[in-house]
């Protein structure tokens, strides 16, 4: 029986002298990171910044034990103007930054033959910066999730997040900006939605389109905790100074490198460090709403 002899060169073997494209290295860790994109920063030159309040509202509200303030309106006759004045409340709040720091070791024989088509320094740096980032998110988190006093927190009504609690907790601020929560917990907002018969829609957010809910974005945020009895929480926040609102908090330079040397094994060290605080100007920046299940159960 004759045997088929190869009569051209097979991919296999070309593969064998073909150069391989490499992807810059990609990490499954990495997330969205919706809240530090809402965020407005403010850099820090002396790394402290200064909260100052009121003792006082401007405008009296009902049911309040502080007046406001007493304003005569009107041009009917001569009647007494009131004077007063506001006071600044004592202390004032001082924010300071925290630090998120890691070292990173590169070897300088990497560096002198590893470099081509990816600078190994570039790519360690990159990674390593992006754990910093995902470091800074969830401290962010945890900081606004307990930031709204109990005035400003309201439970569901029967534990999934129905359309109307997204309601209630949407009027708890005042010019609210972004809605945000735990994936789980938009899922089950959404489930809430199909069972209503509702359709929650789409807004614009940074170029795309994303779930809305009356106008604003519905953004996901992972570092939003799930407790044992699957339940979470959903945050409205206004982020920004001018708005009274949520402030990030971060210095001129930032992140900041620093060479810390090379050792006698040749590996040389990098300090990597991150800064940052957040800082809620006035309570209702930030509105939670609590006690959102997650797994719809029978009972409900």
């Amino acid at each position: 029986m004759a045997t088929s002899l190869t009569t051209s060169l097979t991919t296999g073997a070309a593969r064998t002298l073909a150069t391989t494209t490499k992807t810059e290295p990609h990490t499954a860790s990495t997330t969205p990171r919706h809240l530090l994109a809402i965020m407005e920063w403010t850099e820090l030159p002396g790394g402290t910044y200064r909260r100052t309040s009121t003792l006082r509202r401007t405008i009296a509200r009902a049911g309040s034990s502080q007046p406001g303030v007493v304003v005569a309106a009107g041009h009917v006759g001569e009647p007494e103007i009131p004077g007063m004045y506001v006071e600044y409340g004592h202390p004032p709040r001082e924010y300071e930054l925290a630090a998120a720091q890691t070292i990173m070791r590169v070897h300088r024989r990497v560096g002198d033959l590893y470099n081509d088509p990816h600078d190994q320094y570039e790519q360690q740096l990159r990674l390593t910066l992006d754990a910093l980032a995902e470091r800074k998110e969830l401290d962010i988190a945890r900081e606004l999730l307990q930031a709204p006093p109990e005035r400003h927190r309201i439970t569901t009504n029967q534990g999934p997040p129905t359309p109307l609690d997204l309601d209630n907790l949407i009027c708890k601020q005042t010019s609210p900006r972004f809605l945000l929560a735990h994936p789980r917990a938009i899922a089950a907002f959404s489930r809430e939605c199909s069972r209503f018969g509702v359709q929650p829609g789409e807004v614009e957010f940074q170029g795309r389109r994303v779930l809305g809910w009356r106008g604003l974005p519905f953004l996901p945020c992972d570092k939003l905790p799930i407790a044992a009895d699957h339940t979470t929480s959903i945050l409205v926040v206004r982020p920004g100074e001018k708005r009274q609102g949520v402030v990030g908090l971060r210095p001129s330079e930032n992140p900041v490198v620093r060479e810390l040397g090379t050792s006698r094994q040749a590996v040389t060290s990098y300090l990597v460090s991150e800064y940052y605080a957040v800082a809620v100007l006035i309570p209702n920046a930030v509105c939670a709403l609590d006690g959102v299940q997650v797994v719809r159960t029978s009972t409900h």
